[in-house]
């Protein structure tokens, strides 16, 4: 182990961190860029290069625009533990809940560090034919997997990444398997890349306990190659792992200081050239070998960008090898949107969007978490419908993770989820698939409210503010859906925006469907168009009108 000899090393770290001060988002970036090295993997050259200019005349495909709605399989070793989310970074946190559960259930990070969870993800389960068979009974029509997430390791056999499912753990590429069972179900595959902030996400694993009687001894983010002499992991470096051989960022034990530096500014510690290209090696590795239709990163806009041009290449490569291809971005301005899809994590805007976007959101935690499994916090299916109908109307599409636990499964409580979303989506669908937005997404309290994105998203808790008064509307060729959020407890609908009169809707209206039901009578007043449904309901989540243009 070893011992800290005082704490002048951090203010060192610290100081020489945030003197390295870094451009704004979308402000000049010259003076700090970090160009990636193309020396072993090539960004291919066609249609696109690697400029705003040029990315902004590649159009979301109207295939993923008639989509709607993805499932995510956001799954990998942070899953071992089942405390939940961004464990890898929280076990180095002393005093945190998840710091105490890996202490009394595993050891100390100075001795058991999160390498040392991997071996323990085994997949001893998982059935990858099954579980997307499963999907797309439920109406998926896209298939996200994770490739790697902060925690740096790579679900496949990675080139670039000795860290990985191949190596330990599993002993098989996951991302492989997932890949054939997508295409044997008929799923456009997606991938989801994270690793990228490993850099300063894992700096709590260079720290110490200030107290107890490990007080002052190292946690394992700073162990090197040389430590593994007679270890499990001998010949493996754990900087390729951590890649904390670095100084820390500006406030780095503050603990909420690295969502302030997402974008690689406010004193976050810059990456290396080497710990860049090595991101935009693998990434390119895995889309050359796996040749995805979407990828995804949790980033600001592209992954280092205002830093390096890495994002920009990795875009215009998968553009130029698959024109029906689709890249997501967060936080982007409106040239950033028509060049990149804008996601938007747990939440939607409340407004009708231009360009085609998706929201991601998870029915628990991005990481299997037994705490909400035994709470009972999970994600109800009609929350689900909810989010789906409500992204739908505003141009949207929803990608859906269903937690799975480290065997490769997902408990009974998400099951019961699934079978009553599935029992919806199969009455309802149509309402759903290959439709558009109409002139306006909805009505009601919560389209009428002032709510706002928080950051990349995060306002989805208006869906448990829904009403029966919160209609939302979409299109197809043929036909208007007019969903109401919940099924009216008095029985009767009023479409207000469907009144006598009304200029967007001119055809007079004398009955409505309602899909798994059928006709009902309905008529037009100055108040509203006002349906009466049946007593008993098609189905325990929400009604669909249906009605002809």
């Amino acid at each position: 182990m070893k011992a800290l000899f005082s704490s002048s090393c951090l203010v060192s770290r610290a100081v020489l961190c945030a003197a390295l001060v870094l451009p704004s988002v979308g402000g000049s970036a010259q003076q700090f860029r970090i160009p990636v090295s193309e020396e072993h993997e090539k960004m291919l050259t066609g249609q696109y290069e690697p400029t705003w200019e040029s990315l902004v005349t590649h159009q979301t495909p109207e295939w993923f625009r008639d989509a709607k709605f993805g499932i995510w399989a956001h799954w990998g070793p942070q899953c071992v533990e089942g405390s939940g989310d961004w464990m890898a970074r929280e076990m180095y946190m002393e005093g945190n809940g998840k710091y105490k559960h890996h202490v009394e259930h595993y050891g100390h990070p100075s001795e058991f560090g999160f390498k040392d969870i991997l071996p323990l993800f085994k997949a001893e389960r998982w059935q990858p034919d099954s579980l997307i068979a499963r999907y797309k009974r439920l109406g998926a029509q896209y298939f996200f997997v994770l490739g790697n997430h902060h925690d740096n390791y790579d679900l496949w056999d990675s080139k670039y990444q000795p860290w990985n499912s191949m190596n330990i753990g599993p002993k098989r590429d996951i991302l492989a398997e997932w890949a054939a069972a997508a295409r044997k179900a008929g799923l456009p595959l997606g991938i989801s890349f994270h690793a990228d902030h490993a850099w300063n996400w894992y700096e709590p694993s260079q720290r110490w306990d200030l107290e107890g009687p490990k007080a002052g001894i190292y946690y394992d983010g700073t162990m090197t190659k040389e430590d593994g002499k007679g270890k499990w992991w001998e010949g493996l470096d754990p900087q390729m792992l951590y890649q904390q051989s670095h100084p820390l960022s500006k406030g780095s034990w503050d603990n909420g200081a690295c969502h302030g530096q997402w974008d690689w500014t406010h004193g976050a510690c810059p990456p290396s050239r080497e710990f860049v290209t090595n991101f935009y090696d693998r990434t390119l590795d895995a889309i050359n070998r796996y040749n995805p239709d979407l990828i995804y990163f949790d980033v600001t806009v592209l992954p280092f960008y205002a830093l390096s041009d890495c994002g920009l290449k990795i875009a215009t490569h998968l553009y130029n090898k698959n024109p029906r291809g689709v890249v997501f971005g967060k936080i982007l301005n409106d040239e950033q949107k028509k060049a990149l899809t804008w996601d938007v994590e747990r939440g939607a805007p409340n407004a009708l969007v231009e360009e085609p976007w998706q929201t991601c959101n998870c029915i628990g935690g991005w990481h299997y978490n037994t705490d909400i499994y035994e709470k009972n916090h999970y994600k109800s299916a009609a929350f689900v419908v909810r989010e789906l109908v409500d992204v739908v109307s505003k141009n949207g599409c929803l990608l859906l993770s269903v937690p799975l636990r480290a065997d490769g499964t997902y408990d009974e409580k998400e099951a019961a989820i699934l079978d009553d979303l599935e029992v919806w989506m199969k009455q309802n669908g149509e309402s759903i698939f290959g439709t558009r937005p109409w002139v306006k997404f909805g009505e009601g309290p919560v389209a009428d409210s002032d709510i706002r994105l928080n950051a990349q998203g995060f306002n989805d808790g208006m869906y448990n503010k829904m009403t029966a008064q919160d209609i939302r509307f979409n299109t197809s060729k043929k036909h208007l859906y007019v969903t109401p959020m919940q099924w009216p407890e008095d029985g009767r609908i009023v479409v207000k925006s469907l009144a006598k009169g009304n200029k967007d809707f001119t055809k007079a209206i004398s009955s409505v469907y309602l899909l798994g039901h059928g006709k009902l009578k309905a008529r037009q007043t100055t108040e509203g168009l006002i349906v009466d449904l049946p007593a008993k309901h098609c189905n325990p989540i929400a009604p669909v009108l249906r009605i002809a243009r």
